[in-house]
């Protein structure tokens, strides 16, 4: 009797159906114990220490490492911006109109507008000062949390990775999809930190609730059988 695989239980359909609830109910309970601890101011003397830890000497107009990573870090923290991330979308979107997957289409185009508005009303809703402008080695501007290149990345590139995975029936391409998708949403979220616009609780917060959002329209899909003639099921 051959022996299971070891990701056999991964395809069992009590796992795979559960597994995305579980994960966001995580994400909105993560989310909501950071904006708690935002809100007491528990975490300001972690958020500093962290931001100091990317400055030369603890000034706070230095920033460490040489020349070419803040460049590296400027050139990640525009993954997040919304420029990209809105021709990001749209070339999915036509890809995806292309490919006869228009309900996945219009599904991410309206996980992309649908995240920012989220983002911009808890911002709204915070209305958190960023660190001071002596940290800023990029420009930026308005309210502070959550950071909304965190969670914008974390939305679009989550979401989009989802979704394409479901035309797959491949588990290996599906979990590279999501692994690449989570890199670039982390390295954007690090990135903001690095220069010294944004609180590192504010980019937990970010990762967080894009999460949530991604997994939300991913169970969606799923709900309404976008993209199964291409996965197996």
């Amino acid at each position: 009797m051959r022996a299971p695989l070891p990701w056999a239980w991964w395809r069992s359909q009590e796992t795979r159906v559960l597994a995305p609830i579980v994960a966001l109910g995580v994400a909105v309970w993560s989310f909501l114990e950071i904006a708690g601890e935002v809100l007491e101011g528990e975490v300001h003397a972690l958020d500093l220490r962290i931001l100091t830890a990317c400055r030369i000497d603890g000034l706070p107009s230095r920033l460490w490492g040489p020349l070419w990573f803040q460049e590296g870090m400027r050139d990640l923290t525009a993954m997040g911006s919304p420029a990209v991330l809105a021709f990001t979308v749209l070339a999915v979107w036509g890809g995806l109109m292309l490919a006869r997957q228009r309900g996945m289409a219009w599904l991410a185009l309206g996980a992309a507008v649908g995240g920012q508005a989220l983002a911009m009303a808890l911002k709204a809703a915070f209305s958190r000062e960023r660190p001071d402008a002596v940290f800023h080695a990029t420009v930026a501007a308005g309210h502070s949390f959550p950071s909304s290149h965190a969670m914008m990345s974390a939305v679009v590139f989550l979401t989009l990775a989802a979704l394409v995975a479901r035309l797959t029936p491949r588990m290996a391409l599906r979990a590279y999809a999501l692994a690449v998708a989570a890199l670039l949403s982390g390295a954007v979220g690090v990135s903001r930190v690095y220069l010294g616009v944004h609180w590192a609780s504010d980019v937990a917060a970010g990762w967080a609730g894009g999460a949530a959002w991604a997994l939300l329209c991913g169970l969606l899909a799923r709900q309404l059988r976008l993209g199964q003639s291409g996965a197996q099921r």
